[in-house]
Order: structure tokens, then sequence, then C-alpha cells
């Protein structure tokens, strides 16, 4: 159904500009024309990145000091999974003994993946939804993003190391070398 020409008209003047006049009698009458310029603005795309998930609200997580991550790293349980989420360079230079490498800003499904591609993908097994996953990072940004994407995946018990390796290398924490 065609519009009526008076809604016709109004859509026009109301999403386009009139075009300019002409400046000069001697301008031809083809580069008067301008072409509409529409007023409405686009909407910025969303995307979720780590500095919006670090923004969010305060998490849920259990918040780890060192010496409760000393003794975590010195008598590992299997109800526990201590994560650094930093690079694999970083990860490489040092990291807390008996963490496992998962690096949430170049792998950010990681947690998302199904068991075996996962464990393809890293060489380990994928931490399970009733363990207790332990994140750290260099200095806590990257872990916090960690953890909301662990409790978006189902993970119940989160926790963070919020001091992370800056916080371990500063109480005199012996890092571990692969």
């Amino acid at each position: 159904m065609a519009l009526p020409r008076s809604a016709a008209a109004v859509f026009l003047r109301t999403s386009c500009r009139t075009p300019q006049r002409l400046a000069s009698s001697s301008q031809s009458p083809t580069r008067a024309i301008s072409r509409p310029q529409f007023t409405a603005r686009a909407r910025q795309p969303t995307f979720t990145t780590i500095r919006s998930l670090t923004n969010s609200p305060p998490s849920e997580s259990k918040l780890y000091d060192f010496q409760q991550i000393q003794k975590l790293s010195s008598s590992p349980s299997k109800e526990k999974v201590l994560i650094d989420v930093r690079e694999p360079s970083e990860y490489t230079a040092g990291y807390i003994p008996t963490a496992i490498n998962l690096p949430i800003k170049s792998q950010p499904d990681a947690l998302f993946l199904p068991a075996e591609e996962f464990l393809d993908r890293f060489g380990f097994e994928k931490p399970q939804a009733e363990q207790e996953v332990v994140f750290y990072c260099k200095s806590g940004v990257r872990s916090q993003a960690a953890a909301s994407l662990a409790r978006q995946v189902g993970y119940k018990q989160v926790s963070e190391y919020r001091g992370s390796w800056m916080d371990w290398e500063k109480n005199g924490g012996q890092g571990a070398k692969p």
C-alpha cells in the first residue's frame, strides 16, 4: 500500500534537509542539487570486552589473599583449580605453582568450549562446573573478567586472587617456570 502524498511529504521534510539554494545565478542547476543528509544518528554497536566486564557491579566471587593462595599452591586439591589468565608469554616468565594457563584475552571463549575441544586446544581437562575455580592474572583486572565469564558459563564456585601475580611477587612467593 502506497503512502498518502502528505505522509510522504512529511517523511521527506523530517528525514532530509532541503537542497541548498543556488549560490549565484551563474551556477549550473546540477551543481546546486545536494544529496539528502539524514538527521538520525547511528547506534553504537555493543561489544563485550574485558573492560566492560570489569566495570560491572561488584562480583560475587570469593576473594583469596596471599596466604590462602600459598596454601592452595603448596597442597593442591581436586576440588579447587588455580587458573592463570595471563597470556602464554607472561605465564612462561613465571607462574604460581600448580596453576594452569587459560589466557582470557586471546581465548575469551575458552570456558564456553565443549570438554573435548577444550582438551584439544589447551592440553588439559576443562575444569568441572562443581569445582571451585580461582583466577589470577598480573594485577587483578583480567581475573575479574574471567570470573565474570565463568559465572556466565555456570560455574557456581568462582574465586579471585585480586592481588594476583604482582602481590605474589611482592610477598616473596616463589614462581614456577614450565
